[in-house]
């Protein structure tokens, strides 16, 4: 934004469509201590995001930490009596290090997580959180094993079982194959999760997967998947995995002379920005996605131009679900302050916090327009119910389908 006016007129203008979204009836409950009276939201909430910040995995961590930043600044900016103080600590995708980082957010007196950013991780996290009474907003850690038994765990992202389905419906209603093979991580809860329904699905609508095969965290070699796809005549090779593998995928497929459609999930997104990788080789490559940077409305085009500004690069899907985090928490806070007299956050229990946000996630008359989705809900079991989006890679950059 060129002007520092315009940018917080945007901002203000996100924030309205972000918190106008309830209806007559809001979240239940008492606000204990917090209210106050004038049913405002006001206070300093310590916001707490874990991710892998260095490693291989680091290109999500710091998406969703840069997004989460770029909102956090601009709520910040308007001056309503509420702020967000943020801390992002690194897990390196290990599931151990990710409770680490959680036990140092405790210490710092966290009240609330946007974490964490995958999936092995947050499973640990959750149960220690959940435990702990402290509330998580997931922006990308699918897994229907991160919400299972724990009400305090909601999910901004789609469930792996709603990729699976999504994609082989996509698939089958555009007509983009009948042989597909897939491709899947076996040692990963995310990939393995998007498979199953995937082949559910597939079978459904008659599509005929002619290639299973899998492959585990440390294979750099992909010649007997790629072969065996190849070999059984498959015309579309389906990839429910992240953009590290993805690529060599798409290296060795190449080498092999080997040309199929590939289609892939959010997992993939980031594949552009691999150091060294040549772009040429995704050319054409879909998936599905709650973002697609080219959009052209207002929210969209704003936090695209913001990212932009700060980081020198396009957002992300993780980026723009890190962005929808903070928001969407605000907007659930000042929904309950709405209907129940104020709220002060300031000093306020992560538990006391915890009980207010899983009223107001899973209360039906809630709802939040973000970057990722307009009229977002929420069921009681954490999953998030919002529109997907099919973009190809074209040129080196993601376009809409």
């Amino acid at each position: 934004m060129k002007k520092k006016l315009l940018s917080l007129i945007m901002t203000g203008a996100l924030v309205m469509a972000m918190t106008a979204c309830g209806g007559s009836t809001g979240a239940s409950g008492n606000s204990g201590s917090g209210a106050t009276g004038n049913g405002e939201l006001t206070g300093t909430l310590k916001l707490g995001v874990i991710g892998p910040l260095t490693g291989p995995a680091a290109i999500y961590g710091n998406a969703v930490a840069n997004g989460a930043q770029i909102a956090v600044d601009e709520i910040n900016a308007l001056g309503t009596g509420f702020s967000i103080e943020l801390n992002a600590q690194d897990d390196e995708h290990d599931a151990e290090k990710s409770v680490n980082a959680y036990h140092q957010l405790q210490d710092w007196g966290v009240q609330a997580i946007a974490g964490t950013v995958t999936t092995t991780p947050c499973i640990a996290v959750s149960a220690e959180a959940n435990s702990d009474r402290v509330f998580m907003l997931t922006p990308s850690a699918s897994a229907t094993s991160v919400t299972d038994g724990k009400d305090n765990v909601f999910q901004l992202c789609f469930a792996d079982p709603n990729q699976g389905s999504a994609s082989a419906q996509y698939i089958a209603d555009n007509n983009l194959a009948t042989k597909v093979a897939v491709i899947y991580n076996n040692a990963d809860a995310y990939s393995t999760g998007i498979y199953q329904t995937f082949k559910s699905k597939a079978s459904e609508l008659g599509l005929q997967i002619v290639s299973e095969t899998t492959f585990t965290d440390d294979t750099t070699d992909f010649s007997v998947q790629v072969g065996d796809a190849q070999s059984n005549g498959a015309e579309l090779v389906f990839l429910p995995i992240y953009y590290t593998p993805a690529s060599l995928i798409l290296q060795q497929a190449s080498s092999a002379g080997y040309k199929p459609k590939f289609f892939g999930v959010d997992g993939m997104d980031g594949i552009l920005t691999i150091e060294g990788f040549d772009t040429s080789l995704a050319e054409g490559v879909m998936l599905l996605t709650p973002f697609s940077a080219d959009a052209t409305d207002d929210l969209t085009a704003n936090f695209v131009k913001a990212y932009n500004d700060k980081y020198g690069e396009v957002p992300s899907q993780f980026a723009a679900d890190g962005y929808d985090c903070p928001y969407a928490i605000m907007a659930a806070l000042k929904f309950y302050a709405g209907k129940n007299g104020g709220l002060d956050v300031t000093g306020m229990s992560a538990e006391k916090l915890c009980d207010i946000l899983i009223k107001v996630f899973a209360d039906p008359d809630f709802s939040v327009d973000g970057v990722t989705g307009l009229g977002m809900r929420w069921n009681s079991n954490g999953e998030v119910n919002k529109e997907p989006k099919a973009v190809v890679i074209q040129n080196g950059a993601y376009v809409g389908m």
